[in-house]
């Protein structure tokens, strides 16, 4: 069996709820916005539900903080989702992509 380094399954994990998708697709449009304003785009969440949600996507290295006094901002991390796609997406892509490349070629050969 194929083993993925830890990163790779807590990538996967953390894209796998849609609640953390919308979370990352917030931070994507305004980046930096408080966990108040977040929990604004989930009304069906307990404050305390968008934080675990945020704690999952800060394992994952998806999001990121910093403090400003007393307000913790988030922020999107992409790397980690670029990673996997490089690593991980990309070789069942590849083989597909040069296909269709070889596919084109030969079809501009044939009408010249």
């Amino acid at each position: 069996m194929v083993t993925y380094p830890l990163v790779v399954d807590l990538v996967f994990r953390a894209l796998a709820d849609p609640t953390r998708r919308a979370l990352l697709d917030a931070l994507f449009a305004r980046d930096g916005q408080s966990v108040q304003a977040l929990c604004a785009l989930v009304p069906e969440m307990t404050r305390f539900g968008v934080m675990k949600h945020l704690e999952i996507l800060e394992g994952a290295n998806l999001v990121t903080t910093r403090r400003e006094g007393r307000t913790k901002l988030h922020f999107l991390n992409p790397v980690p989702i670029q990673q996997v796609a490089d690593r991980w997406i990309g070789k069942y892509a590849q083989p597909f992509t040069r296909a269709l490349v070889d596919l084109q070629t030969d079809l501009e050969h044939r009408t010249a």
